[in-house]
């Protein structure tokens, strides 16, 4: 006879499904008894060019967190959570209880959270409609708000956008490294890492990505002598980008500094998101951008290879003339939006035995 799932269990195995940059899933469960647990989470700063200072990760954690309290309302449990202010801020760690409250109804975003995916390809280009506006921008509560980017002058100019930040992104020897890792070749879905059918690519230049990434020499090759990025960055930024009702980006208050301000936007960013999916629509994360602008303003260098970082102050400088200079400041999460059918290929989770611990260990 199998084990019967406890309700604790019920609640992480729907909270593992939130999403987190690459499939990286930077949390591990400690079960203290049966109405507590300890989510033990860490960056992967030290490794990724994305993950600058860790607020990505940190975010991803917020939406872990958000959806753990979505997911306890199932049960008719709300959730106190505390972030333990002595771990070092590669290691942020949380203690989550679980009060019983007979008044509380379950969440309708529950039903979402195993559906909610990433869709990289083509959406519907129809208008979001003032209902589905509001509804996401109450889904925000107060203190984030949404920059809608629309219209298709303006969703040629994001696209565009995306296009040329592709090609940073495409051509740097820090970002070769992660794409190297994190992509799982002839593959629909993947537990650890990103599908390489869920890129937005087609077969060919799947079969052709995968060959140059084989090694830097051939991606400097290709790069240099056969226009090697101008096709995935056309399936996978140019005409995704184009084809879509429109991009957004979520404003906080004020600009984002701490681990609780990137915990707080991604707990936000999760609700967003669960409440696009209940109402049918689809969305993709266009976080690179906000992360090599942030690079600029602070003038902190991100690759050793020449002209990266003219690049980015370039593409810095076509973010702010899009939203604004202090709404790009402001920004905590970037995105496409759109109607359409679920992504066919995605990412997965690591099973729930895998993501529990019995020690403080993480990472």
């Amino acid at each position: 006879m199998a084990a019967q799932i406890t309700p604790i269990e019920q609640i992480l195995d729907l909270a593992r499904w939130a999403p987190s940059g690459d499939n990286t899933q930077p949390w591990r469960f400690e079960i203290v008894h049966d109405q507590a647990v300890v989510v033990h989470g860490y960056d992967t700063r030290d490794h990724c060019v994305y993950d600058l200072d860790g607020h990505p990760s940190q975010i991803s954690l917020g939406a872990l967190l958000e959806t753990i309290a979505i997911a306890a309302t199932a049960q008719g449990w709300r959730v106190e959570t505390s972030r333990r202010a002595d771990m070092p801020d590669t290691a942020p760690t949380f203690d989550v209880r679980f009060v019983p409250d007979a008044q509380l109804a379950p969440d309708p975003l529950v039903a979402q959270i195993r559906v909610r995916s990433v869709q990289r390809r083509p959406m519907r280009t129809r208008s979001l409609s003032p209902a589905e506006k509001q509804t996401l921008e109450a889904s925000l509560g107060g203190a984030f708000s949404v920059h809608w980017l629309e219209g298709f002058d303006v969703r040629l100019k994001s696209a565009r956008l995306m296009f040329a930040n592709a090609k940073l992104r495409l051509t740097m020897p820090e970002a070769y490294q992660v794409h190297r890792e994190v992509i799982e070749w002839n593959a629909r879905y993947s537990d650890d890492k990103v599908p390489d059918q869920a890129l937005g690519v087609d077969p060919i230049t799947a079969k052709l990505m995968h060959h140059v990434l084989g090694s830097w020499e051939r991606v400097r090759f290709f790069n240099r002598y056969l226009a090697g990025t101008v096709a995935p960055r056309l399936q996978m930024d140019l005409i995704p980008g184009v084809l879509c009702a429109a991009h957004f980006v979520l404003l906080g208050a004020n600009t984002a500094r701490s681990i609780d301000d990137y915990v707080s936007a991604g707990r936000a960013m999760q609700r967003f998101w669960l409440t696009a999916t209940s109402l049918g629509l689809t969305l993709q994360p266009e976080m690179t951008p906000l992360i090599f602008s942030r690079y600029v303003r602070e003038r902190r260098r991100f690759s050793d290879e020449p002209g990266m970082d003219e690049q980015a102050r370039s593409l810095a400088d076509r973010l702010d003339a899009l939203v604004g200079e202090k709404d790009a400041q402001r920004a905590v999460f970037m995105g496409r939006i759109g109607a359409g059918p679920p992504a066919k290929s995605r990412s997965t989770r690591r099973r729930l035995e895998d993501l529990i611990t019995a020690t403080s260990g993480a990472g």
